[in-house]
């Protein structure tokens, strides 16, 4: 049985956010068992699968221990890892997670293949964006895990010189996926009223760093111009901006067939470490990219878009053109994982 492990208690399967989606993308196409710390949290349940999922809970924590908070994620982890062992285990494919060591665990119980995807630095995320009660013991933690795993798969370009540099036994770069879903370009403009609009589009969760106000602007200077944001976060207002909310990958589709331009407009304090997951979906429906010049956009966008230009000038440059279709797909993804489990 191939078993899909998530133990970050923040990252819920059903989840909104790109890391859930990225989740159930390898699931499916892995053919797995999900074992995962939570499928859903407060923001309610945003997808729906076709694989087993086994959901092991997060432990409560008192307020007068919020010093030791971080131990919560060990415990979550552990349940993961004890959940998984109660499986016939034949590959493991674990997203990492700090304060988890479940895939090792798993994989010394069984002597199954692991895979260890990493997407983040995490102790320099947390202490970029959270809180670190504990920098010393986070660090060692990762490390130890990182160097234990036998193949560690990263998902860009800083992140194997990353690894590399801290002497993991192999690194792969596996960049994300998609959903192949074929976007209705015609009706769904139609349907929103935008015949004959210049669409410019936004996906994504409206993170600090994300650049979604650069979208006021840009609209100002181009006055025919509409925006279309496709997600859940703070985002700013416009008359000519209209917020569509979180949509399944069927319905996202449709959506990014449905814009002219899409847009990954990240700020200058955005992290280099990223895939973006914004990128690879309007690429798949031949939609023209106009991104900043971050993480692996340059090398993801090719000759589909534009990168680190002027956004004005960049996007009034992709006018009345359209792109390619190019599909990296999630069983792209995992064909590429098993190779180098078996490499």
């Amino acid at each position: 049985m191939n078993v899909v492990l998530n133990a970050a208690p923040g990252i819920p399967l059903l989840g909104p956010s790109g890391a859930s989606a990225h989740v159930r993308g390898v699931a499916a196409a892995l053919g797995a068992t999900v074992v995962t710390a939570r499928r859903e949290d407060r923001r309610g349940r945003h997808a729906e699968v076709g694989f087993p999922v086994v959901e092991t809970g997060v432990p409560g924590w008192p307020s007068w221990l919020e010093p030791w908070r971080e131990y919560t994620e060990v415990w979550a982890a552990r349940r993961v890892a004890r959940a998984a062992m109660r499986l016939p285990v034949s590959l493991v494919w674990e997203r990492h997670a700090l304060y988890s060591d479940a895939g090792w665990k798993v994989h010394a119980a069984t002597g199954a293949p692991w895979l260890l995807e990493v997407n983040a630095p995490l102790v320099e995320e947390r202490l970029r964006f959270e809180t670190v009660r504990r920098p010393d013991w986070a660090r060692a933690w990762e490390r130890d895990v990182l160097l234990a795993a036998p193949v560690v798969a990263a998902v860009s370009g800083w992140l194997v010189d990353w690894l590399r540099s801290l002497g993991c036994r192999r690194v792969v770069h596996l960049p994300n996926g998609v959903e192949p879903h074929a976007g209705d370009r015609a009706a769904t403009r139609a349907e929103l009223g935008l015949e004959g609009a210049f669409v410019l589009g936004f996906v994504g969760s409206m993170k600090p760093w994300h650049g979604v106000e650069r979208l006021p602007g840009l609209l100002d200077a181009i006055p025919d111009a509409v925006g279309l944001v496709v997600g859940e976060g703070p985002c700013p207002s416009h008359p000519r901006l209209r917020r569509l909310g979180h949509a399944d990958p069927a319905r996202l589709a449709h959506l990014v067939a449905a814009m002219d331009v899409g847009l990954a407009p990240y700020g200058a304090d955005a992290p280099p470490w990223f895939c973006p997951l914004k990128v690879l979906a309007y690429r798949a429906q031949g939609t023209p990219v106009v991104a900043a010049d971050v993480g692996d956009c340059r090398g993801l966008v090719g000759p589909a878009g534009t990168v680190g230009e002027d956004l004005v000038d960049a996007v009034r440059a992709w006018r009345g053109r359209r792109c390619v279709p190019w599909v990296r797909s999630w069983e792209t993804v995992v064909s590429e994982g098993r190779a180098a489990l078996a490499g």
